[in-house]
């Protein structure tokens, strides 16, 4: 929290991986603390004058919505958990184009007074090459091994940080890749895996 500015942001920590939804039977879902604490930190309640299965975002609280997850295989399951939990539960939200993925560097170069961030091996040795001998190279594999000052000027400052927006451009599609990743189907998660495992990149 002490990365943030709080004059405009705020920050909910989650426990660990919250409940896969895909899995889960709906008033599970709705009884589930963490998912409890999403709808009151947002301020999005179910039920409208129209239609009281409806999501109300008439008290969205914030417009901006970031998910900052580490940079590793746990930290992108983590992500994957919350954004079924949107897709589901909160679809509007992403459609509206509120839900974000926070990029945090995968590594700081220093050499020196000099120092740059890196957000992916290519460019990790680009600043190597440019620093010359010498460089200490240090890697990221949680947020939580930036101090404040790092990580608002990574991930939390406006001015610099990167940050990809969640669109759904097919929702079929959408539908069918979560189903098939966090349903309970194992085959054709397996099948996907097997094909895709190429384009994997494996944090050891």
């Amino acid at each position: 929290k002490q990365g943030r500015d709080r004059n405009f942001q705020a920050i909910l920590p989650l426990r660990g991986k919250i409940l896969n939804v895909e899995k889960a039977m709906v008033h599970k879902v709705f009884e589930n603390e963490e998912i409890k604490n999403i709808f009151t930190a947002l301020g999005v309640t179910i039920g409208t004058e129209e239609d009281s299965k409806a999501l109300n975002l008439s008290k969205l609280r914030y417009h901006k919505v970031v998910i900052m997850c580490d940079a590793d295989i746990d930290g992108s399951h983590i992500a994957t958990l919350i954004l079924t939990f949107f897709f589901r539960y909160m679809k509007e939200l992403i459609e509206n184009g509120h839900i974000y993925i926070a990029t945090p560097p995968l590594y700081l170069v220093k050499r020196g007074s000099k120092s740059k961030y890196a957000w992916s091996d290519k460019e990790r040795d680009e600043i190597v090459s440019e620093f010359g001998d010498g460089s200490k190279i240090q890697r990221y594999k949680g947020l939580g091994e930036m101090n404040a000052i790092q990580l608002w000027d990574t991930t939390m400052n406006p001015e610099f940080r990167t940050m990809r927006r969640v669109q759904i451009d097919n929702g079929t599609e959408a539908d069918r890749i979560f189903s098939m990743l966090m349903g309970d189907d194992v085959p054709p998660r397996r099948a996907f895996i097997e094909k895709n495992a190429i384009y994997a990149n494996i944090d050891a």
